[in-house]
């Protein structure tokens, strides 16, 4: 049996190598629309704007292009808030959560709007027909503007675009522990919606692939 050799503690042991982060690619067409180029302005507008459409699609009515617009608007002109400490996806869709609720506020005339209390459904009550694959499709998109506004986002940035609870984090300004119990809590309340329109809710399972199918949602 090998005999381990004491450790001289004259012996400076080198540090392990610090691995740096990949660096955002976006941050260097933000860095060059930011100083006036116009072209990567374009380039970063292209590359996010489904996303972007995606996002605000489900819970705005027809103002769709307005809101994406604005929120890589604010992306530039709010530079001094972002340290780089995120990716700029995070950062977007950080600014387009404040985006959405000034939208919400507006539509409802009231400066108070409590989103984890209040849905899309109850301040937009005649939202354009939704361009749905089936009955169960229709229903899901239906079920989320049900939820109150924050649970739906949490859920749409979760399972569309693939944010993780880091992510979420910062979009949401709570720790991550709070994250998972929202997404907990906002799934099990989406079930339930799911179950009124037929006999069986989804499972988890079930909820996530419905979920995932939902993503290319249109609204006609």
């Amino acid at each position: 049996m090998p005999v381990s050799q004491p450790v001289d503690p004259d012996v400076k042991l080198a540090p392990p190598p610090v691995l740096e982060r990949p660096r955002d690619p976006d941050l260097a067409l933000l860095e060059r629309w930011r100083a006036g180029d116009a072209a990567a302005g374009q380039a970063l507008f292209e590359r996010h704007f489904t996303s972007l459409y995606r996002f605000f699609q489900n819970k705005c009515d027809g103002d769709a292009d307005e809101l994406v617009q604005a929120t890589l608007m604010a992306c530039v002109t709010g530079k001094d808030t972002f340290r780089g400490d995120s990716t700029f996806r995070t950062y977007m869709f950080a600014i387009a959560r404040h985006q959405l609720f000034r939208y919400l506020r507006e539509r409802q005339r009231d400066a108070h709007l409590d989103g984890s209390v209040t849905s899309v459904g109850q301040v937009i009550t005649t939202m354009r027909s939704v361009m749905a694959r089936d009955q169960a499709h229709r229903a899901l998109l239906e079920a989320l503007r049900e939820l109150p506004v924050e649970q739906q986002t949490l859920l749409e940035l979760h399972y569309w675009e693939g944010l993780d609870t880091v992510e979420l984090g910062r979009i949401f300004e709570v720790p991550t522990a709070t994250i998972r119990t929202w997404l907990f809590r906002a799934r099990g309340r989406l079930r339930e919606l799911l179950a009124a329109h037929g006999p069986n809710g989804p499972t988890d399972a079930g909820l996530r692939r419905r979920m995932a199918e939902a993503a290319d949602l249109k609204i006609s």
